[in-house]
């Protein structure tokens, strides 16, 4: 059937993967900023502090990692903390996709926008936020860019009524 994957925690990480570019670069950086790692299915995901995605896309983009694929969100309704921001990169020099994540609280989800360090994330921000209710601070233009403007709630939430509000 196939090789039973391999899961790794923070500490199985750093130990494991101590010169890969990005786990190298981010502990580089600011250790207490990686908060969890996850080594799964030959997939690298990152948990950055909500408060350095900014600084730490910058520095796995310079490590190497110089495409920002796609970023997207979860809410993990009713858990805490409810909301996911998944920012997946790519290094055409490396070959692989990493994934950076941060987890936001339900109270007032926000978090930097990473447009200066990728402006292809500028679309993407604003979908999160359309759907998810989710702000990007710093972003250049924060605004709903699928739902009509005068559109109440953010229908990709779990908590918002399946067929709307009435």
């Amino acid at each position: 059937m196939g090789e039973k994957p391999t899961i790794m925690g923070k500490a199985a990480v750093v130990e494991a993967l101590p010169e890969h570019p990005a786990v190298k670069a981010v502990l580089a950086w600011k250790p207490e900023a990686l908060i969890d790692a996850k080594f799964d299915r030959n997939e690298l995901t990152l948990t950055i502090a909500a408060e350095e995605i900014r600084a730490a896309a910058a520095t796995v983009q310079a490590a190497g990692y110089n495409f920002m694929d796609d970023l997207t969100a979860v809410d993990w309704f009713p858990s805490s903390p409810r909301f996911q921001v998944s920012y997946h990169l790519l290094s055409h020099k490396f070959k692989e996709y990493i994934r950076l994540r941060v987890l936001l609280d339900d109270a007032n989800p926000s978090v930097a926008s990473i447009t200066p360090v990728w402006p292809s994330a500028n679309y993407y921000e604003r979908e999160v936020f359309d759907l998810f209710g989710i702000r990007f601070e710093g972003h250049p233009n924060m605004r709903r860019i699928m739902m009509p403007d005068d559109w109440v709630g953010n229908p990709l939430r779990k908590d918002y009524p399946v067929e709307g509000y009435r």
